[in-house]
């Protein structure tokens, strides 16, 4: 693995409490970042926190409930009091959903699995794109899926049809921040050893998986100052 340096950086990672999320936020604290650890689960969190401080790195605690979109909106203004700026924005943060046919879907899951995946990643765009780029390097790295593919995957429902709405976006904010020094990309993990993959493929012996950790160069190579990929989907 390449040695990146990610010093004096800023770096938000949602869905930092756990799996990819809090994998990432590790590997970034470790490059000299200081990274702010966003979740709802307070405890994971602490936890995460716990690990980066005792290998020598910081971080910040923000616990948020990404469901709560109208509270999303302040915070951009509430990290520029702060910090003055974001460098790295990782939006991991995701929820499956119940797997089954599409017409079977309950519509408050679907809307809530929506509201996760997309939404709330519209919502802390719109907030932090005057941090980002206010950065020298603004950073934008989105997690997808295989299941997001063009025709969808049948079974995975509001999963499927969200991931790929969320590479769309991801597409259109990359085009519209072409020429700032902003660069917006998705990472596709494929099959990771995390909870979520545990609930879609309960039968799956983890034990032939990747961990977390094994993932995580790829966030480095996109965070980095010498990144020049922009608006691509990277599938690992």
């Amino acid at each position: 693995m390449e040695n990146i340096s990610l010093s004096g950086k800023i770096a938000l990672i949602t869905g930092a409490s756990q799996g990819i999320g809090a994998a990432v936020a590790k590997a970034y604290a470790k490059a000299g970042a200081h990274v702010i650890l966003l979740a709802r689960n307070v405890a994971g969190l602490e936890i995460v926190d716990d690990e980066i401080r005792e290998a020598g790195g910081s971080a910040t605690i923000m616990p948020v409930d990404l469901l709560k979109l109208d509270e999303l909106d302040a915070l951009g203004p509430t990290l520029y009091e702060r910090f003055g700026k974001l460098d790295i924005f990782v939006g991991n943060a995701g929820m499956l959903g119940t797997l089954g046919p599409l017409t079977h879907a309950d519509p408050k899951e679907f809307q809530k699995v929506m509201n996760i995946n997309i939404t709330a990643n519209y919502r802390l765009i719109r907030t932090l794109d005057p941090l980002l780029k206010a950065s020298d390097s603004g950073r934008v790295i989105f997690v997808s899926t295989g299941a997001s593919v063009t025709k969808g995957r049948a079974y995975w429902g509001a999963y499927s049809i969200s991931k790929a709405g969320l590479e769309s976006m991801a597409s259109v904010y990359a085009q519209e921040t072409a020429n700032t020094n902003v660069r917006v990309n998705v990472i596709d993990p494929g099959a990771v050893r995390t909870d979520m993959r545990k609930s879609a493929k309960p039968g799956e012996d983890p034990n032939n998986l990747p961990a977390p950790d094994d993932v995580v160069e790829e966030f480095l190579n996109l965070a980095a100052l010498s990144c020049e990929k922009h608006g691509e989907i990277i599938h690992l």
